[in-house]
């Protein structure tokens, strides 16, 4: 009797992948990370005209968000042999435009500068085994707090872009123009968004855009400049970054925050997919080190090309879901995102009204992590809400992390409950207390 296995599962894919192994076939993986690919697709779209408003080239930034996605997905599939793709973050494009560029003054070289080094702490935390220290060092209701805080962020830069509300020297903020196209168009997006979820559509956000982007042509004079073409350059944005300026402009604070979302949204998310997907031992994931060295090593790619933060994506749930088990799942949303690199001149002509409602869809799940938090205990509570609500009334992702971590300190150590921080919370909160001593809070 033969013995000897198929060909499909001793050729390339299955030595690679290991199929059989993890009871799927290509088909099922494929088909994952084309859904995967759906459910996300959205950032090649949304990424550019955040970063654009930095003052960055948009088609330059669109190749390389293209690129980063697929070099990310590319070596999460070869290295880590998972099911999670990669690409620009969201929450981390916000705060690297409205923040650091806008609000801050830097320019966006040397806010790639700050990516970079964020991206080398990040490579060297997990390389020596320290990220295991402060992740498990930082409380969780902080972690939650900054996943809930970028939500709100998110959430009010996105009402901004839709018109929904506009500056007000009265009351900060008011109700803007429901008679201006746009701004119809783009509750229109919205609900789009939330009924195509609810019938679980899976690329509901995609859609949502598309439509959008159609329907601004007809009744909002949006101009259309075609479909496809050959990739713009990527020359503007590759290698722009100034680290110099990084290191020279009180980026401290900002690389610091960089850093912790980086790693705190990273490791949530791959433990989060990993979980689903049943690819969890003892509860915990055999191969977190390989899969966070991917995650940072696209955080440089991704600053040397000329895009924000790299990181892993929620969204590979959906390919989980569909199946996905191996890092087939991730190399099959690679491919596609180098196919989208053709399709710039679409790109282009996404207004911001059309990703607006993608945007606070995006905001109303992440405000979903406050049901974890322990509302019995003030300690716990209240430097999470103070994290969260001070970054969109501050404006300010930064501002909203340096209070939290403050108040967190301050509010254990007056309660007698020191015992309770771990050294890692102490490090943090004096850097920022010592920043604000310097600065005044001025940035």
């Amino acid at each position: 009797m033969d013995a000897t296995p198929p060909p499909a599962r001793s050729g390339f894919l299955e030595r690679t992948f290991r199929l059989a192994e993890h009871g799927t076939t290509i088909r099922t993986e494929v088909l994952a990370g084309l859904t995967t690919f759906l459910t996300m697709a959205y950032i090649v779209f949304i990424n550019p005209s955040i970063l654009a408003e930095a003052g960055m080239p948009k088609g330059a930034v669109f190749v390389a968000t293209c690129l980063v996605a697929a070099i990310g997905s590319g070596v999460m599939a070869f290295v880590a042999n998972y099911p999670i793709a990669l690409a620009p973050g969201m929450g981390l494009n916000a705060y690297f435009a409205y923040v650091v560029v806008l609000q801050m003054g830097y320019t966006w070289q040397a806010a790639l500068g700050a990516v970079f080094i964020s991206g080398l702490c990040f490579l060297i935390v997990t390389l020596t085994g320290l990220r295991r220290i402060i992740v498990e060092g930082i409380p969780r209701s902080m972690r939650i707090a900054l996943t809930v805080g970028i939500g709100l962020f998110l959430a009010i830069i996105a009402l901004k872009s839709a018109g929904v509300v506009v500056a007000s020297p009265a009351t900060f903020v008011t109700l803007g123009d429901l008679h201006k196209p746009s701004t119809v168009l783009a509750v229109i997006g919205f609900l789009m968004v939330a009924v195509l979820s609810a019938r679980r559509v899976k690329a509901a956000l995609l859609i949502s855009i598309l439509t959008i982007t159609v329907l601004s042509f007809a009744f909002a004079g949006n101009a259309f400049t075609g479909f496809v073409s050959m990739p713009p350059s990527l020359a503007p944005t590759l290698f722009a970054l100034d680290l110099q300026g990084a290191l020279s402009g009180g980026l401290v604070n900002v690389i610091l925050v960089l850093f912790l979302v980086e790693l705190f949204d990273a490791t949530g998310t791959l433990m989060g997919v990993a979980s689903r997907a049943g690819l969890l031992t003892a509860g915990k994931m055999p191969r977190l080190d390989r899969a966070l060295m991917a995650d940072s090593s696209a955080i440089f790619v991704g600053s040397l090309l000329g895009t924000s933060s790299t990181t892993a994506y929620l969204e590979s749930a959906a390919g989980v879901e569909e199946g996905g088990r191996t890092g087939l799942t991730a190399a099959t949303v690679a491919v596609l995102f180098l196919a989208c690199l053709f399709f710039a001149p679409l790109a282009g002509s996404v207004p911001p009204y059309a990703t607006a409602p993608a945007l606070f869809y995006v905001a109303c799940l992440m405000l979903r992590e406050l049901v974890h938090l322990d509302w019995d205990d003030i300690t716990e509570v209240v430097p999470a809400c103070v994290t969260a609500l001070l970054m969109p009334f501050t404006y300010s992702i930064a501002t909203g992390v340096s209070f939290g971590f403050i108040t967190y300190a301050v509010l254990k150590l007056m309660s007698g409950r020191a015992r309770d921080v771990k050294p890692v919370v102490w490090v943090i909160a004096a850097v920022f207390l010592f920043k604000f001593i310097e600065t005044g809070g001025a940035h």
